[in-house]
């Protein structure tokens, strides 16, 4: 598992897309490749809406990853405002049109994951406020 919080800011987002990759290659997923591609897009996508929408400021975002060998690679990111939530797969997320300036990390998201969840925050020994986003990525079988 890999856990690291990051301010809110277009930095602290590029800075986990950049660190979910790096960790990624440790753990035997290779730069370039179709998995490593698909999640660091799944990253930035939900560390620029932990930026734009869930900020509170004062307050960091977290990614967290969990990758289980052969199986399964989940990726989390969690802010803490909770009064405003995204929708979630059971909601209808609209494809932006080709002229729209913004709407499509979501849209991105529902595509690459196998599943993906809108949760309310659990932090371990902590009772934070906010929400979680979380993506699944199947590991292609070996």
């Amino acid at each position: 598992m890999f856990t690291q919080r990051f301010s809110s800011t277009p930095l602290g987002a590029r800075l986990a897309r950049h660190l979910a990759l790096a960790q990624l290659h440790t753990w035997g997923i290779p730069y370039g490749t179709p998995l490593s591609e698909a999640a660091a897009t799944i990253v930035g996508e939900l560390a620029a809406n932990a930026v734009t929408h869930g900020r509170v400021p004062g307050r960091d975002f977290e990614l967290r990853l969990t990758h289980t060998p052969d199986v399964l690679l989940r990726i989390e990111v969690s802010d803490t405002r909770g009064e405003r939530r995204p929708p979630g797969p059971a909601d209808l997320v609209l494809s932006p049109s080709p002229l729209d300036e913004a709407g499509r990390g979501l849209f991105l998201v529902d595509a690459l994951a196998d599943r993906w969840e809108v949760l309310a925050r659990t932090s371990p020994g902590a009772t934070l406020p906010g929400k979680t986003v979380r993506a699944e990525l199947d590991l292609p079988s070996a």
